[in-house]
């Protein structure tokens, strides 16, 4: 399926494949039992027809997985000069055309770093360029929002509660989820949410992200580029995740559910309204 550059919005995905399957599985008590198991297939990501990376993704947005991949590894960072994304699943491939120059290209691909990430696990030289502009300001946050936010947060997960095995990351405002991403690794989901802000020029000053992944380095830098201030985890924040958040401006809420959290780093910005209330009472 190819989406030309008339049509920016990439809300729908027009390469749609199955997230889950069913199969038979044996449980605790040696009865037969119907489930569901998360798809895993390979999707190769190609600039200008040169292969770039094989992400292991489920599927469920390809095109602005590609892209957002793409323009967080500093691979792209023009709109206006993409022409269109091709996704085959017979080849299983996404192939991004643009005009944008490529030339530091075979560069880039040879400064690749090893990391954490889940369904990804390397980052190239064109990463961390641009870092040194960052500094994000965060607005007031209110500890009621946070809960209503977790409490949302709740309905979504669908892949993840029928089958388990994924990730799920949200592009949040407020108490209300603006867009949800499930992907086997954290990283796909991130890049799949960072693709469609990018091409739908969604500002992140406001936004909140979500993620049930743990918060690495890579993570933070991700969504430092997506312009988005406050970072909140189900899950932990490692060492240099948390230097990253402290030097970019980017508050950090980990450990995040039902009503706890742990904030790591700005904890100016929250306003302790529920705890305040209960002790004015």
């Amino acid at each position: 399926m190819t989406i030309s550059n008339k049509k920016l919005s990439l809300i729908k995905t027009s390469a749609e494949v199955p997230l889950t399957i069913q199969v038979q599985a044996v449980d605790e008590k040696g009865h037969l039992v119907d489930k569901s198991v998360a798809c895993e297939r390979p999707l190769t990501v190609y600039l200008n027809w040169r292969p770039i990376v094989t992400l292991m993704t489920l599927g469920a947005k390809p095109e602005a997985l590609a892209l957002g991949y793409l323009k967080n590894q500093g691979f792209i960072s023009d709109t206006n000069l993409l022409e269109s994304v091709i996704v085959d699943w017979d080849v299983e491939s996404a192939a991004v055309i643009t005009q944008e120059t490529t030339e530091d290209l075979e560069k880039q691909l040879s400064e690749k770093t090893v990391t954490t990430g889940c369904g990804q696990g390397t980052v190239y030289g064109g990463f961390m360029q641009g870092l040194e502009s960052i500094q994000l300001q965060c607005p007031p946050i209110k500890q009621s929002t946070l809960y209503g936010l977790l409490k949302n947060i709740s309905a979504f997960n669908e892949t993840y509660k029928n089958a388990g095995a994924v990730h799920g990351c949200g592009l949040c405002e407020g108490e209300a989820i603006d867009a949800f991403v499930e992907d086997v690794g954290r990283h796909n989901a991130v890049d799949t949410l960072a693709g469609d802000m990018w091409l739908n020029q969604v500002d992140g000053a406001n936004k909140l992200f979500y993620t049930t992944g743990r918060l690495t380095s890579e993570m933070v830098i991700k969504v430092a580029k997506m312009g988005i201030p406050v970072l909140l985890s189900r899950s932990g924040v490692t060492q240099m995740g948390l230097e990253l958040a402290q030097k970019l401006g980017i508050t950090i809420i980990a450990r995040a559910k039902g009503r706890h959290f742990l904030i790591y780093h700005g904890a100016e910005n929250i306003e302790f309204d529920v705890m305040n209330a209960a002790q004015n009472k």
